[in-house]
């Protein structure tokens, strides 16, 4: 199914060789086809968890983790704030599930998949830690996320929570859902683009964002 519908479109070396920080970009008729030819459907957030990983001594990597069995968790809160990644330990086949670049995860709105276009990358700015959609062809980036940096740890993962709006969602392709994670909004591109530093004036309700630690959850997945 998977080989079948990336030849038709031409994707095959697209999605085998894709990075998370330079997309490779499609002939207009492929990105086209490719805008059009999935669909999404919703999932359960409380299963799933952003990360922050950090790269060298400045730079973050994004991952996603996803909690298919109850246990043991794919992922921990530690004292600190920052999370610690359990499935390291242990052998996670079937437990969990992870995305860690552009073969696991794109930029989707209103519908239309932009991965062609927009690059998702980690931006901080002081103890502030930014998930940002990112392209050549607009100036301000969209602001998908955000993150607290209370302190910089090899081994520790900094929790991401979206923007009002935006949401994970899984890619299908006839019917059948793949193991494809899209950041997805309703919106429109004029109404998501904005400057990332005034994102937080204009995202209501984040009274204490960045306060303290992050709480999270595991939840029992139950299928």
């Amino acid at each position: 199914m998977q080989r079948t519908y990336l030849a038709a479109l031409g994707l095959g070396a697209l999605l085998a060789s894709g990075s998370a920080l330079a997309p490779t970009p499609l002939a207009p008729l492929q990105a086209a086809r490719a805008a059009t030819l999935f669909e999404s459907r919703p999932v359960e957030a409380s299963r799933f968890v952003i990360l922050a990983k950090p790269v060298a001594r400045s730079d973050w990597s994004l991952i996603v983790l996803e909690q298919l069995q109850p246990a043991p968790a794919c992922w921990q809160q530690r004292s600190d704030g920052l999370i610690d990644a359990a499935l390291t330990r242990f052998d996670y086949t079937g437990i969990c599930s992870r995305y860690i670049d552009s073969n696991g995860y794109s930029l989707r709105v209103n519908g239309v998949d932009l991965a062609s276009r927009y690059r998702l990358l980690l931006r901080q700015r002081g103890q502030e830690l930014q998930l940002l959609g990112s392209s050549p062809d607009n100036s301000n980036d969209l602001v998908l996320g955000r993150g607290s940096v209370q302190r910089r740890d090899r081994d520790g993962f900094v929790a991401m929570s979206l923007e009002p709006g935006w949401q994970l969602r899984r890619r299908v392709y006839g019917g059948q859902t793949l193991s494809h994670m899209y950041f997805a909004s309703d919106g429109s591109l004029s109404q998501l683009s904005r400057p990332a530093e005034t994102a937080t004036a204009l995202s209501p309700g984040r009274a204490g964002y960045g306060s303290g630690p992050i709480s999270l959850r595991v939840i029992p997945f139950r299928p």
